[in-house]
């Protein structure tokens, strides 16, 4: 008995193996690139949410500071305008008595503090009336001195903080 077993041999060549290789490496390839893409698609709707994100986080940042400034604005109107009163009552002192030194030098002090803070006078006499700084409250006939729609007489003070009117400028107009 002899035993006999049979072998058989396959040609195998370097191009059949280079082949049978390809396949799954263009499988690997095909799978990786499609990861990649999906990968990029969520790196590009990640960064679009940040950028979005800093944005609202900067306009809110802007809008607090203008918020802010605007209080304070507010704030330093409001006691402005409860100071003016004060003015008022200096001058009709000054009317009153002109050469009184104390009154004088507290006027002269009162004028620094509002200058010092932004507020400022309305220019009245003189010059052309206008509505948005001017309350004409008294009209009288034109002359040499004043033109038509010129303020003739200032019976009180107007003042400006910034742009902003604290109280306009009671007027006497020449028509």
């Amino acid at each position: 008995m002899e035993n006999k077993k049979e072998v058989k041999i396959e040609s195998v060549s370097i191009a059949d193996a280079e082949n049978k290789n390809a396949e799954p490496a263009k499988a690997e390839v095909t799978e990786s690139n499609a990861r990649i893409a999906e990968l990029e698609k969520s790196l590009t709707e990640l960064n679009d949410k940040y950028l979005r994100m800093a944005a609202e986080l900067e306009n809110t940042r802007r809008r607090a500071v203008l918020d802010s400034e605007s209080r304070a604005r507010s704030r330093a109107i409001s006691v402005a305008e409860k100071i003016l009163p004060v003015m008022d009552a200096l001058d009709v002192a000054l009317k009153h008595n002109p050469d009184d030194e104390g009154i004088k030098s507290l006027g002269l002090a009162m004028e620094s503090a509002f200058e010092k803070i932004g507020i400022t006078k309305i220019e009245t006499v003189g010059k052309p009336l206008d509505p948005t700084v001017h309350n004409a409250i008294q009209v009288v006939a034109a002359s040499d001195k004043f033109a038509p729609n010129t303020v003739a007489e200032e019976l009180q003070a107007g003042y400006m903080m910034g742009d902003a009117v604290l109280r306009t400028a009671m007027v006497v107009v020449a028509k």
